[in-house]
């Protein structure tokens, strides 16, 4: 199995997850150009996409799904509540009904030779959702877009291969950086992002032995350096009561808005 994160960041999210046989997209939220170009990078075109896995419908993770969608009649696949949703973004366009494939959150599907299922997450949105995959004994989980995490979030991705895992912002640089109060609270509260802390947190509860990969993205442009997110990630896991170091496994950022490196497992 392999996962690349074509962008990540507050720019737009896009990550490839695939097999030698079935290669899916979680979200689209750039250009369909810029998708296109970032599978060219890997070796892949447009056409060989099996499917679209959206998290949820804001524009940083859909602005590219109606071009993608209508040019290659690529399958989309997301709760019933953000497939309704999708109608209000504006810039989408026409899809077609018949590309649509609403999931049952929490049941597995499967897509070409992956396993998927997901996750209800906490975030302001219609059913926001992170997915995890299974390929041949591999596995990968992607969880962005959450204020808080819980257990059933670690119960349902501890001990995977690899992970890409939010670490939007620094709590302090968020108190003293230029936004309005309201969106201040948006982003720190329960329905927001995760901070680099709180992201460090999470994934000491999630790694075990076989753990290959930590990519931390969806980094804040505004409210994060990657050096930061990687130091504080890092710190967290050293100083939780787990048995793991921060040095015990690699960890890489997905950086806003570049092609990151591609994991294999």
């Amino acid at each position: 199995m392999r996962l690349v994160s074509l962008s990540s960041g507050s720019d737009g999210n896009s990550i490839y997850v695939g097999s030698d046989n079935t290669h899916l997209l979680v979200d689209a939220g750039v250009s369909g150009k810029k998708i296109e170009q970032g599978l060219n990078r890997i070796g892949l075109k447009g056409e060989d996409i099996d499917g679209i896995l959206i998290t949820h419908e804001h524009v940083d993770h859909v602005q590219g799904l109606g071009v993608m969608s209508r040019r290659y009649g690529i399958p989309i696949y997301a709760p019933i509540e953000t497939i309704a949703a999708l109608s209000s973004v504006k810039g989408l366009g026409v899809i077609d009904n018949s590309l649509f494939r609403p999931i049952e959150v929490s049941k597995e599907i499967t897509i070409g030779d992956i396993t998927v299922n997901s996750t209800d997450i906490s975030h302001d949105a219609a059913r926001p959702v992170a997915y995890r995959f299974y390929y041949n004994g591999s596995s990968c989980g992607i969880i962005t877009d959450l204020g808080v995490y819980d257990e059933s979030i670690v119960g349902d991705f501890a001990g995977l291969d690899a992970y890409l895992v939010e670490a939007n912002h620094d709590v302090n640089m968020v108190h003293a950086g230029p936004y309005t109060y309201s969106l201040k609270n948006r982003i720190l509260g329960e329905r927001g992002h995760l901070s680099n802390e709180t992201s460090g947190r999470l994934i000491s509860r999630l790694l075990k032995d076989n753990c290959k990969y930590v990519a931390i993205g969806h980094l804040s442009k505004i409210n994060n350096y990657p050096e930061l997110a990687y130091e504080s990630v890092k710190l967290e896991i050293t100083n939780a009561p787990c048995e793991y170091d921060g040095n015990d496994f690699p960890i890489f950022v997905a950086k806003r808005g570049e092609l990151s490196c591609a994991f294999e497992f």
